[in-house]
């Protein structure tokens, strides 16, 4: 990244989110000179239509591939036009696009390969369900045990990556609530990873889909992926 100014990609997975990703999309440009590229999942409703109108990059997938796909979806085009750096965050208004800096920071400085953003460090208004905040503890227990990483918020959808981790995720990124198998797959590249205190909100429209029932399921499920993930080979 040395002599130009590296190149950050915004990346926004959006499924169902047209009352709230026009306007994310109208701040992130008025605030910064990234590129912004909205993911539509198969959205049946105007998400597509209202990013685009909001000046984003716009990537229409041809039916609903979940979190997962989204998210390498927008790995594969930061990848295949050669941006240095992507930011991931969500398009329900959950994260404060003013703490951007705070994840590039590291990787612009060359501390850092991955920096995820934490609303448990520092001071924070975050209240998760019961739910959701057992089976945070859960993993972070997972991924402080077998990556020796520091982790306090190891389900947070706000990070930022560099070149050559977009590069491995473009072919190896896991498909349902990719965040946790993620650092495992950091693990083995021996990448470097921090954490760094941002904010986080309800979201601003529309009902989480995690249930009680759905928290356990998935914790079970994840965790398997994390296990298998830690013997895999990659090509």
């Amino acid at each position: 990244m040395e002599g130009n100014p590296p190149r950050v990609l915004v990346v926004i997975p959006a499924y169902r989110e047209e009352r709230t990703i026009g306007g994310l999309v109208r701040s992130l440009r008025e605030r910064y000179p990234h590129d912004v590229l909205v993911v539509n999942d198969g959205s049946p409703d105007g998400t597509s239509d209202a990013a685009r109108e909001a000046g984003a990059i716009v990537l229409d997938l041809p039916c609903n591939l979940g979190i997962g796909g989204a998210v390498q979806t927008g790995f594969l085009y930061a990848r295949d036009r050669g941006y240095d750096i992507v930011v991931r965050i969500d398009g329900d208004g959950q994260h404060e696009i003013e703490d951007i800096p705070k994840v590039l920071e590291p990787i612009l400085a060359g501390r850092a390969d991955a920096v995820i953003g934490s609303r448990f460090l520092g001071e924070t208004e975050y209240r998760g369900s019961i739910p959701r905040i057992f089976g945070i503890r859960h993993f972070r227990g997972l991924v402080n045990l077998f990556t020796g990483y520091r982790v306090t918020d190891p389900t947070s959808g706000f990070f930022a990556i560099d070149r050559r981790l977009i590069a491995f995720y473009s072919d190896h990124y896991p498909s349902d609530y990719p965040e946790v198998d993620s650092y495992i797959l950091m693990h083995r590249l021996g990448a470097r990873a921090l954490e760094v205190p941002v904010r986080m909100y309800d979201r601003a429209e529309g009902k989480s889909s995690i249930t009680a029932f759905r928290a356990v399921y998935y914790m079970v499920k994840v965790t398997l992926s994390f296990l298998i993930n830690r013997i895999r080979r990659f090509r």
